[in-house]
């Protein structure tokens, strides 16, 4: 678990500006290439939390983590506010809190399950709604093509 220490420190912490007491990473410094940086980040991340689930991060956990960095990945794409979240959030720093927090104090354990089935209820939802804007963007569309050609 020492590579999971390290490497978070090096993707959140690892370099501070002069003068202050802010620290950055690789996080940070790659969120400054638009769109590749951040692929590349999330990817660092995403074998992060990969390890720590190998080494026995409960399905609740795992899905707190997950959180974390998709957070991180979408607010860290916006250009410019992007990237001072990506200086103040630490998403891999937080899910190393949570890690910790697990194995030293036994909690977020329990079943992933709830929480998936909200999320799967909610993209549903999205889904249904996009569906019902497009067929009423079409429908009027329709009326208004056939009002044109009339």
């Amino acid at each position: 678990m020492r590579w999971v220490d390290n490497t978070t420190q090096l993707l959140d912490a690892k370099f501070r500006i002069p003068g202050t007491r802010i620290k950055f990473g690789l996080d940070f410094l790659l969120g400054l290439v638009p769109g590749a940086g951040d692929a590349v980040s999330l990817a660092m991340s995403g074998a992060l939390i990969a390890t720590m689930a190998k080494h026995g991060a409960s399905p609740m956990l795992v899905l707190r983590m997950l959180g974390n960095v998709v957070l991180d990945a979408i607010v860290g794409s916006v250009p410019l506010a992007g990237n001072v979240f990506d200086l103040f959030f630490r998403a891999n720093s937080r899910n190393l809190r949570l890690m910790r927090e697990h194995y030293n104090e036994g909690k977020h354990n329990g079943h992933a399950w709830p929480i998936l089935l909200a999320i799967f209820a909610v993209m549903i939802a999205v889904f249904a709604g996009l569906f019902v804007l497009i067929a009423f963007v079409i429908n009027e569309l329709l009326k208004w093509a056939g009002a044109v050609v009339t």
